[in-house]
């Protein structure tokens, strides 16, 4: 414990760090997911940061009649992030990774776990979309929420469908705070930042990109792809934008993942580690020109709601989480089968255990008993 000063408060963690930096927060890192850090600090910044975010009514509350309403935002907290790749404009989009970040009550830290893209589930009628509901793998959520009669696809009131999806899956009854991702603009932020350093917990061969960055080429007979592969070594690495965003999306046991999806998301899971640290470096946070790049890319890559609260609020209210007081969680979990036909991911015994340490707020005794929830760095 450290010593209190004169006023009774601890020394500050902040203390030489530059004032714009000061409010640096895990949230906008973890909010981009696989993205980036958000610095915000001066009015000046916070404004363009803020002004670049996107908004949308991800939970339906404005559809509902709701009226945002402002509070102090006040823990335990629970935050949805929603990653997608858009293929094209008229594409229902697919939710390629979905992360839930969980805050207690003491606001000081926080705990990250990733859902399975193929997670079995029951989707929930949606009637916003004409949806009848189904059981299915639960990243097809997102795709069936977002479709509009006679338009293009709705990924907002997809989020909305697969949030109500989550919930009916963890028993989290309200999340506080969502964000949709858009993997397109990842790339830039991670180049924004000078690219990251990682490790790579052992050698990945890539299924879609050659070593230049290009992509592959698919084979004449329709058997994937052809050509040499990149190749992520195992070690101290350093990612630009493009071997970043590639290295997060394999999960194929012949590349060098043998646990499939579930090594995929423990691999999403320690880049973002790694780019929070990033975020607090000096190399960001004194460097005026690359930070004000950092925060409109990610503003530009970010479709935020908070329920009443801005991007920046939360960013202020949880500006005490550091890079070491993120605990990463794995779920386990394998796969369900009718006979001998895969209809997804199921998870293992523990889990409903997890989820309900997560709701009555005991989630470190839960993690000292059950040791094998908790995802390595290394």
């Amino acid at each position: 414990m450290g010593k209190a000063g004169k006023s009774g408060r601890k020394p500050s963690i902040w203390r030489g760090v530059p004032r714009w930096a000061k409010i640096c927060t895990v949230f906008g890192t973890v909010l981009t997911v696989l993205s980036g850090g958000v610095l915000v600090g001066t009015e000046v910044l916070m404004a363009r940061y803020e002004g670049a975010v996107g908004k949308a009514d991800l939970f339906g509350d404005q559809a509902a009649g709701a009226q945002a309403k402002k509070s102090d935002i006040k823990g335990p907290l629970n935050i949805l992030l929603v990653g997608i790749d858009p293929r094209t404009p008229t594409a229902a989009p697919l939710a390629d990774s979905i992360m839930v970040l969980h805050v207690p009550a003491s606001m000081d830290r926080a705990y990250l776990f990733s859902l399975p893209r193929d997670l079995y589930v029951q989707i929930p009628p949606f009637k916003k979309a004409d949806f009848p509901g189904e059981t299915t793998k639960i990243n097809a959520a997102m795709s069936f929420g977002s479709k509009v009669p006679g338009g293009n696809p709705d990924a907002a009131r997809g989020f909305e469908l697969l949030a109500s999806t989550v919930q009916k899956v963890t028993g989290i009854k309200r999340f506080d705070a969502g964000a949709i991702i858009n993997f397109t603009g990842f790339q830039k932020i991670v180049d924004a930042m000078g690219g990251v350093d990682m490790y790579i917990e052992r050698d990945v061969k890539s299924e879609h990109k050659r070593p230049d960055g290009k992509p592959r080429p698919g084979n004449t007979r329709g058997e994937g792809y052809v050509g040499p592969q990149a190749l992520y070594k195992k070690g101290n690495q350093h990612l630009s934008g493009w071997q970043a965003l590639d290295y997060v999306r394999q999960r194929y046991p012949k590349n060098g993942v043998p646990d499939s999806d579930y090594g995929r998301q423990r691999h999403q899971q320690q880049f973002v580690k790694a780019m929070v640290g990033q975020a607090f470096s000096a190399d960001v946070v004194s460097n005026p020109i690359k930070l004000d790049k950092v925060l409109r890319a990610a503003g530009q890559s970010l479709i935020f709601n908070g329920r009443g609260n801005s991007v920046v609020d939360f960013g202020l209210a949880l500006k005490d989480i550091r890079p070491n007081t993120i605990e990463m969680i794995k779920l386990p979990g394998g796969g369900l089968f009718d006979g001998k036909t895969y209809l997804g991911e199921q998870f293992q015994d523990g889990v409903p255990d997890f989820f309900t340490a997560l709701h009555n707020e005991q989630l470190d005794p839960f993690l000292l008993e059950h040791p094998d929830f908790v995802n390595k760095s290394k």
